[in-house]
């Protein structure tokens, strides 16, 4: 176990470094709504940011809710992610998003293990959405950040 000061000293070391190299100015980071930091998290799997950017602010324009996305058209939907790969994920997220609104009237889950009961959302997604756009204290681990504690 770490002491409280070996915490709050990685704290200040790590968020030090993000404040120097991060990237503050990314479309999906205009706020912690639960529905663009999914569509960002999923968009972002197996795919760099550069890349990500003009597929997330199209996708925000086409369907900027998650009624929307519920509601969209399977066609448009694909046209839509065309380029991303990996369609079975934009399928499981029209999946969520009409769980969401069936199952929630329209109301996300707000902890990590409501979030893992939606379709194609599994423990590293639940947990950003959760920390993210409601303030859970859950890590978010995956490769990159595995990479960046290894070093």
């Amino acid at each position: 176990m770490w002491s409280i000061e070996k915490i709050e000293d990685f704290r200040r070391t790590l968020l030090a470094w993000y404040d120097e190299e991060g990237r503050a100015s990314l479309p999906w980071r205009k706020n912690q709504d639960p529905y663009r930091v999914w569509v960002s998290e999923i968009m972002l799997q197996q795919t760099q940011v550069n890349t990500v950017i003009s597929y997330f602010k199209r996708f925000m324009t086409l369907f900027p809710t998650i009624t929307a996305l519920a509601g969209a058209e399977e066609q448009t939907l694909l046209k839509a992610w065309e380029g991303l790969g990996y369609y079975s994920r934009v399928r499981n997220m029209q999946k969520a998003a009409q769980q969401v609104v069936e199952d929630y009237q329209g109301v996300w889950p707000t902890t990590f293990e409501g979030l893992k009961k939606l379709t194609g959302i599994g423990p590293y997604t639940a947990a950003a959405i959760a920390s993210i756009a409601f303030k859970e204290p859950v890590a978010a681990i995956d490769g990159n950040a595995y990479r960046v504690l290894g070093r």
